[in-house]
């Protein structure tokens, strides 16, 4: 049996929800290096994460089933300041991920995970949570 990674996780909240929806679509799929990361979160970066693994043949289904569930997610959301529905999931700009990358660089284990936001691509308003979504 040929199996495949088609997502990687650092939290393992997502990605039992995101397991729990292929499971309830009716796709065969299950997590790898899910006890690692949630006992030594440390290794995460150093094991690539929990991943998300799935056969070969429900590949396509899988991507287009999570494709749909992150689109449908980020559409929920509205902007406090233009109303638009149009986010996006960035690393943040600033200070500490730019001293993140260099430390990085410079000792090759120092592990900090860079820090992400949600920005509207209307207005530029940035969030760490979307505001007011239906999943709230």
């Amino acid at each position: 049996m040929n199996l495949v990674i088609i997502k990687t996780f650092d939290n393992y909240f997502l990605a039992n929800i995101t397991l729990t929806k292929l499971h309830a679509a009716g796709v065969e799929c299950y997590l790898q290096d899910e006890f690692t990361v949630t006992i030594d979160p440390i290794l995460t970066n150093a094991i690539g994460g929990i991943k998300l693994v799935v056969k070969k043949e429900d590949e396509v289904i899988a991507k287009l089933l999570l494709e749909t569930y992150e689109s449908e997610y980020i559409k929920a959301a509205t902007c406090p300041k233009c109303n638009s529905h149009d986010f996006s999931y960035i690393t943040k700009p600033g200070a500490t991920n730019y001293l993140t990358v260099l430390f990085t660089w410079i000792f090759s284990s120092y592990a900090v995970a860079p820090d992400y936001v949600y920005q509207c691509g209307k207005c530029g308003y940035e969030s760490e949570r979307l505001p007011e979504t239906l999943f709230d």
